[in-house]
């Protein structure tokens, strides 16, 4: 009753439209879901026909690519990513990352890996945030598919500038050398799934594979929310 009561006089909002959220509905409007730009890249895996996947290729050794969406400027993805980065929705990243863990699940991905580590904010960054996003999409991808998320063996070392604006060389450079692994032997010999909330270059994903690569990781694949 009391929630019904404060449902009337402070509806929640879609993060996806801003329109108001019906009964039963959590975080995104039943037709957001259904118009969002899904991708269908985990249908494809490793192969050519995953677009994602080419992108590394020549690059740094990634088994798998995925995203969860296609990222369209001042689209409906946009939004939502800006309601889990800078309006403090943790939740909405869970939300999606159980969503499209389920996803892969049904594809039989979560026999792939073996760790789930999202990519770090530098100390400073998060003390000013007051949350990883990455991290909570993580955190939802490993409820779903029954993998382990770690949130304290890949950190930043170096507080970068934005990737914002930079072109591909300069998201390289400034990214190049930044990543450290705290604890090597929890990778060893492990496939790790490395998380991130856009791929645009795909230069900070690159810099975290070569890092975990070099600690000792088997293999890495790469998943993130959107990619543009």
């Amino acid at each position: 009753m009391f929630d019904d009561l404060l449902a009337l006089f402070f509806p929640e909002s879609c993060f996806a439209c801003d329109g108001i959220l019906a009964r039963g509905e959590k975080f995104i409007c039943t037709e957001c879901n259904v118009k969002l730009p899904y991708t269908d890249y985990h249908a494809h895996g490793a192969t050519e026909l995953n677009p994602l996947q080419r992108r590394f290729w020549g690059k740094v050794p990634v088994r798998f690519a995925f995203s969860y969406f296609t990222f369209q400027s001042k689209g409906s993805v946009q939004r939502l990513l800006h309601h889990l980065k800078y309006k403090g929705a943790k939740e909405l990243g869970e939300h999606l990352g159980h969503r499209y863990g389920s996803v892969l699940k049904d594809y039989q991905y979560h026999e792939q890996f073996d760790l789930i580590i999202p990519v770090p904010l530098h100390k400073q960054k998060l003390r000013k945030r007051g949350y990883n996003q990455s991290e909570h999409f993580a955190l939802g991808l490993g409820a779903a598919m029954e993998v382990p998320a770690l949130t304290n063996v890949l950190i930043r070392t170096i507080n970068t500038s934005t990737q914002t604006r930079k072109d591909r060389l300069n998201r390289w450079q400034n990214v190049e050398q930044v990543f450290e692994v705290k604890k090597p032997e929890t990778i060893d010999g492990k496939h790790v799934l490395i998380v991130d909330d856009v791929l645009t270059t795909g230069a900070t994903l690159e810099a975290c594979a070569v890092a975990l690569l070099d600690a000792g990781a088997e293999e890495v694949s790469v998943v993130t929310i959107a990619a543009a």
